[in-house]
């Protein structure tokens, strides 16, 4: 008779992917985020009469932080561990305020992410997730983080919910040509987790000079993430969705739209007849067909 596996197996497991575990490399963890120049040393390997293959860091589906080794007089193999630890946060904003202020055009304002470390997402991606779409459109699609597909491929929304928000776009007459879809963060948090108020905040100085650079006339916010943080309101995303807001970047004034995240469809189908009226009402703003009828600016 199959014995059942057990509940507690299942749960740590579980434990593990919500924190971002998803691959043993050794038979004990390895914190790689430890701060300073500290050094680990890992046992030597057992001796094997088959030689196990080498593998490369793509097999793992990350880069492995790149490691110096030394040779210290004891056993074991030493390993000096790159600091990861960001800035404190007024200062890594204060950094990040700076670099994207710079930023004339959206390739430099890439650039400059490329090379800012004040978001700790940064140490744990594998790649910088910036936009996909249109560099000017006048609808601008903001979702949360990139998941794992996304920090694959180095582009925001290219997963299941990215297919699924081309076919809502396609729906109301829209494609990746006319739009410019990208996230309130540009690393995909450890284990698709909802980035933190602290990681938003780093990176909103980069947002807001991006909206700027791309000029849209509508925002479209999907969940709640991100309207709270284009919009600063604490209700919840099924209490917000499809009211019209504005939101002052720079003294322009954008109208703004919350509506429900194209993961939270995959998982809830029946909630996509309220996501389908909200793009009915975009897609009237968009043919000029509606007056506004904001409840008030959101100051950005």
């Amino acid at each position: 008779m199959e014995q059942s596996p057990d509940p507690r197996l299942i749960a740590m497991l579980a434990w593990y992917r919500d924190m971002g575990v998803t691959d043993v490399l050794t038979d004990e963890p390895i914190d790689w985020l430890v701060r300073g120049e500290s050094v680990l040393a890992l046992p030597e390997p057992p001796l094997l009469e088959k030689q196990a293959p080498a593998y490369e860091d793509s097999d793992f589906g990350f880069d492995l932080p790149p490691a110096r080794p030394t040779f210290p007089s004891g056993g074991g193999t030493a390993v000096s561990v790159r600091n990861f630890a960001p800035p404190p946060t007024s200062e890594a904003e204060n950094s990040a305020r700076a670099l994207a202020e710079q930023a004339q055009s959206l390739e430099q304002l890439r650039a400059a992410l490329q090379q800012f470390d004040g978001c700790a997402l940064r140490s744990t991606a594998k790649n910088l997730c910036f936009f996909r779409g249109a560099p000017k459109a006048r609808l601008m699609v903001i979702g949360e983080a990139p998941g794992r597909e996304e920090d694959l491929e180095g582009k925001p929304f290219v997963g299941r919910a990215g297919k699924l928000l081309d076919r809502m776009l396609a729906a109301i007459g829209l494609s990746e040509e006319v739009v410019h879809i990208t996230n309130i963060v540009y690393w995909r948090p450890p284990g698709n987790r909802t980035p933190t108020p602290q990681e938003a905040l780093v990176c909103r100085p980069f947002l807001m000079r991006q909206i700027e650079l791309v000029a849209p006339d509508f925002l479209l916010l999907l969940g709640a993430a991100a309207a709270r943080q284009m919009l600063g309101v604490t209700d919840g995303i099924l209490r917000i969705r499809g009211k019209w807001y504005e939101v002052e970047v720079r003294g322009r004034s954008i109208s703004a739209i919350p509506t429900l995240h194209p993961a939270y469809l995959l998982r809830t189908p029946a909630a996509k007849k309220a996501a389908w009226r909200d793009l009915l009402s975009l897609r009237a703003r968009l043919e000029g067909s509606v007056p506004s009828d904001a409840p008030g600016p959101a100051s950005a």
